[in-house]
């Protein structure tokens, strides 16, 4: 085992890698589909195949369809490869080539190149670039809309507030009878706030 064997291995890691990245930003497979579908049209009626001792050529009077039939197929998945805003119209295209070679280029090559061509025209135009998840800051992101609205900041007590009556002080520490005031509109003249205690004032 040679020293240079790990970074040999770390390099195919990597060209791979960057090849799938490339890969999944394009329609890839689509291409290769039509790109595959236009070698059978192009070529079965150019050649000769032999069964035993008998030649059997498939060369018809549309030949010259079949070969163009097959070059505009290869050209379109090329172009699916490196010009990936025109998928549609490429898609819809190599659909169209692939119908056109049925009477026009031996059953589309033998059906091997019509499938190959349809199905690579239909992954062309359905599909669509993937968007990647945007990463937010938590620290930055504002309130969510519709939730639930945040407290006003106001003044922090050093321990926990008693629940029960406030301690009058001038009373040596016991419960006071004045309780919290219950704002300023309050007009009955009884409440603890006003220093009536709960009575009316003789004088």
């Amino acid at each position: 085992m040679s020293a240079e064997t790990p970074a040999v291995t770390g390099q195919f890691t990597r060209r791979r890698l960057q090849f799938r990245a490339w890969r999944g930003t394009r329609p890839f497979w689509a291409g290769l589909f039509v790109l595959l579908g236009g070698f059978p049209i192009m070529y079965f009626p150019y050649a000769h195949l032999q069964l035993g001792h008998l030649t059997l050529a498939m060369a018809t009077t549309a030949g010259a369809g079949s070969l163009i039939i097959g070059v505009l197929l290869v050209v379109l998945g090329i172009s699916l490869w490196f010009q990936k805003h025109i998928r549609v119209f490429a898609g819809v295209a190599a659909i169209l080539l692939a119908l056109v070679s049925i009477p026009v280029s031996n059953f589309g090559g033998f059906v091997m190149g019509f499938l190959l061509a349809l199905i690579g025209g239909a992954m062309a135009v359905a599909w669509a670039e993937g968007v990647p998840p945007a990463r937010e800051d938590a620290g930055q992101a504002g309130p969510v809309r519709g939730g639930a609205p945040e407290a006003a900041p106001g003044p922090v007590a050093d321990g926990p507030v008693p629940a029960g009556p406030a301690v009058d002080p001038a009373s040596g520490g016991g419960p006071s009878q004045a309780f919290e005031a219950l704002g300023e509109n309050d007009l009955s003249g009884t409440s603890p706030a006003n220093g009536a205690n709960g009575r009316q004032s003789a004088g």
